[in-house]
């Protein structure tokens, strides 16, 4: 009886020492040397992830892995996504990475008022997009932050920006004021683009748009800086003033050579701007010029136009600008 004894006394330790192994080779230290990520493809199964798992050296064997997840890991299905793995985690945290939202989240962030060679640039330079892209039409890519997983097309991205566009000025139109300068979409756009240009401070949007409405339907000129840079640069900055034969240059875009909006977009506009345009502040102003403060001042009549032009030379004078 003592030997039985000492023999069961031995095997429970065997088990013990047995379940201790599994349990380390389970939640113990990964084999994994470096950080590593790992994309896991829609409609992946546990089995074809540990076989990756396996190759990227996350993980010692498929099989065991597969085992151990049915035996100790949760019922949770995996997850589609872009993983970054730690080095040496455990079998154990790996599942429940993957079978949790802690996918990697990649963006590229258009800012307002960049041109479509800008846009494209960006595209170009992001890793983890996939082809190339002609560059997109200007206008066409409504700015802010996307999403995007690695492999992504670039071309599938600027379909998403360009239907983001659609979506939002179809709906904008629908919600414009009466009695509108602009009588399209198009044109709602086009406008948009130059009073996204014109100022960079939120506050004055609607104040510029209602200038350049009021100039349209009163048949003056536009004369709107950006719109003689546009054609020379395609919307990248012209690093100097502009020219007098800039300003005095024939083309479809010129605004101080024509009467009328330029032929098409001069930037991609954001929402503020599409906005200021479809519903512009309830102003007589036909005349804006810098203040020095960032922002511009506004005027009724070229007299006090003049008036505040004076004020923004002696102010440049002033400070050397």
């Amino acid at each position: 009886m003592r030997k039985l004894g000492c023999l069961g006394l031995l095997l429970g330790l065997v088990a013990i020492a047995a379940l201790f192994g599994v349990a380390q080779m389970w939640g113990g230290r990964g084999p994994l040397a470096h950080p590593i990520t790992v994309q896991i493809a829609p409609g992946s199964s546990l089995a074809t992830a540990s076989v990756q798992l396996e190759k990227a050296g996350a993980i010692a064997s498929a099989s065991r892995f597969r085992l151990f997840a049915k035996v100790f890991g949760a019922d949770a299905p995996i997850k589609a996504g872009e993983y970054r793995i730690p080095a040496h985690l455990s079998q154990a945290d790996i599942l429940k990475v993957l079978q949790g939202t802690k996918t990697i989240q990649r963006f590229v962030t258009i800012p307002e008022g960049w041109p479509s060679v800008l846009v494209k640039d960006a595209l170009d330079k992001t890793p983890g997009l996939t082809g190339t892209v002609p560059v997109p039409e200007e206008g066409s890519i409504l700015p802010d932050s996307y999403a995007f997983q690695r492999g992504d097309s670039r071309a599938f991205l600027v379909k998403r920006m360009q239907s983001v566009m659609r979506r939002y000025l179809a709906n904008a139109w629908a919600n414009r004021k009466p009695g509108l300068a602009v009588t399209t979409p198009e044109q709602a756009l086009i406008l948009a683009s130059i009073v996204e240009k014109e100022t960079g401070k939120p506050s004055e949007r609607a104040m510029v748009a209602a200038v350049y409405s009021n100039r349209l339907k009163r048949g003056m000129m536009l004369q709107a800086d950006p719109t003689i840079i546009y054609p020379i640069t395609k919307g990248r900055p012209l690093g100097r003033r502009i020219l007098l034969s800039e300003v005095h240059a024939v083309n479809a875009y010129n605004t101080y050579a024509m009467v009328g909006l330029p032929a098409g977009p001069i930037c991609n506009p954001g929402r503020a701007s599409i906005d200021a345009v479809l519903n512009p502040a309830p102003s007589n102003a036909l005349y804006f010029v810098a203040d020095g403060s960032g922002g511009h001042v506004f005027a009724d009549t070229l007299e006090q136009h003049n008036a505040n032009v004076a004020k923004w030379r002696a102010y440049r004078a002033a400070h050397g600008i």
